[in-house]
């Protein structure tokens, strides 16, 4: 096989937006966590926000989350689906200059919620939060993804579509259908609209949605990520192919019927959400399927975690996959749910999967494409890389630990009554409670930011390293 300049490498392939994704998801990636750590940081001194109702905690938190998952998460998932779908069918992006449509447009979506959210200007939603002319900017860019990525499919030169574009497909369908439906609007101005959905309908329509952004955009996506990312690096095959297509349709079918079990104990019918938890509790098997697929297909290859920390964030990445998709189906059970649900335990389980499975799957995933991308020998500095292993992976476990701590802590006080039945503690007092673990929830979080802060300069200093004379092979086999 033989190798090609860097000039003719960008003829087989078009890397450019994935170039552009890239640096952007780790531009939001910072800005999101930076955020995180300011609010966690007013949940403890609540005079940070010195007055200003644009600082206020409920103006910055629907910022974080959209900043972290649909800027940073949305971002490397468009760059990476463009990436391994060009390298698995052996083409180029189909309509390329539809997929920079999709990368300005994407941008101006979240520019857009920069300053809308803070503004105080909102739906009110969960995961949802953006106003209806946002949401129709979403949906013209996904349905341009969608061409894209399916043109792309549709016009490979191998037979086989590798699973990793499964995933990605399925992800990008069931987005699509997700935002489209909960987002139907009866506009009464241009920053404002009112559900067509009423009362307990569109509850259990936006965990549907809300659920589901989780099973499919943080889940099926970044599993595509997994199936690629993680055989690349460890220079292994998949464990089992036939197990990656069985973990695929069994939580393709599972996913989207779990969403009812955040409405126990509501209005919403008892069954509706029995069937929710009962869904859940299911999708353990196949989602400890794909972590030990995952996991196994480093058979043969664990001696790397001695020396490539990439691959070791990779596999912690995996491990806490398997993690947070035991602790969901657990906390959705009707009696754990009693005991966790509003309190700092669902913050814990929400963040022991968004820190350490998305974003650690993610910086592994940016370190493997960032000197492929510009042509680079190798990563600056993998003792850098190394040190955000490790400055991540406390920070998380600082993080979940307390919110699990303090999550029980409050639950248990909500509940407690004395003799006569009465309520023992007031609200304020599981407030005060809390303290302490919220200093340690802040650290936690700032220990990860200042791992990717430290991801940054590695990454930069990569690329500005001089190009190398030759680059990888043109084309990469259909793995």
């Amino acid at each position: 096989m033989s190798v090609i300049t860097k000039a003719s490498q960008s003829a087989v392939y078009d890397d450019g937006v994935v170039r552009g994704f890239a640096i952007m998801s780790v531009i939001y990636g910072v800005v999101g966590m930076l955020v995180g750590v300011i609010i966690a940081a007013q949940l403890t001194w609540p005079e940070l926000n010195m007055g200003i109702e644009w600082l206020s905690y409920g103006r910055l938190r629907p910022l974080h989350t959209n900043a972290v998952i649909f800027a940073f998460g949305g971002s490397v998932l468009f760059a990476t689906s463009y990436y391994v779908v060009q390298r698995t069918c052996h083409t180029k992006l189909f309509l390329n200059k539809l997929a920079w449509l999709t990368f300005w447009g994407w941008n101006l979506v979240i520019v857009s919620a920069v300053v809308t959210l803070p503004m105080g200007l909102t739906q009110g939603k969960e995961y949802a939060e953006l106003i209806w002319p946002v949401d129709l900017l979403i949906a013209v860019v996904w349905v341009s993804y969608a061409v894209v990525f399916f043109g792309t499919v549709g016009i490979r030169k191998v037979r086989h579509i590798y699973v990793a574009n499964w995933f990605f497909g399925a992800y990008i369908i069931a987005v699509a259908l997700l935002h489209i439906f909960n987002n139907i609007q009866l506009p009464t101005s241009a920053t404002h609209s009112y559900s067509v959905y009423a009362g307990v309908q569109d509850a259990m329509m936006q965990w549907w949605y809300g659920h589901n952004a989780v099973g499919f955009f943080l889940t099926a996506g970044f599993l595509g990520m997994m199936y690629y990312f993680v055989p690349k690096q460890a220079e292994r095959p998949v464990y089992s192919y036939k197990l990656s297509i069985i973990h695929f349709w069994a939580l393709i079918f599972l996913y989207i019927w779990a969403g009812p079990h955040h409405l126990h104990y509501t209005a919403l019918p008892d069954w509706a959400s029995t069937l929710g938890m009962v869904f859940s509790v299911i999708l353990w098997m196949p989602s400890w399927g794909g972590m030990i697929n995952g996991l196994m297909t480093l058979s043969g290859a664990w001696d790397k975690l001695r020396t490539d920390p990439v691959i070791r964030m990779m596999v912690v990445s995996i491990g806490f996959y398997g993690m947070s998709t035991f602790e969901g189906p657990m906390m959705s059970i009707k009696a754990v749910n009693s005991l966790s649900h509003y309190t700092d335990w669902t913050i814990g389980h929400v963040h022991s999967g968004a820190l350490g499975w998305n974003g650690m799957i993610t910086f592994g995933a940016l370190y493997f494409l960032t000197p492929r991308l510009w042509n680079r020998d190798g990563l600056f500095s993998l003792k850098l890389v190394s040190w955000h292993f490790w400055l991540a992976t406390i920070g998380i476990v600082l993080y979940a630990s307390a919110m699990w701590v303090s999550g029980i802590m409050e639950g248990l006080m909500w509940r407690e009554v004395d003799a006569n039945g009465y309520l023992v503690n007031a609200f304020a007092d599981t407030v005060a409670a809390k303290y302490p673990m919220n200093v340690v929830r802040m650290l936690g979080g700032l220990m990860y930011l200042s791992g990717a802060l430290i991801m940054c300069y590695n990454l930069w200093m990569t690329v500005r390293a001089q190009p190398s004379r030759v680059t990888t092979h043109a084309a990469v086999p259909a793995e």
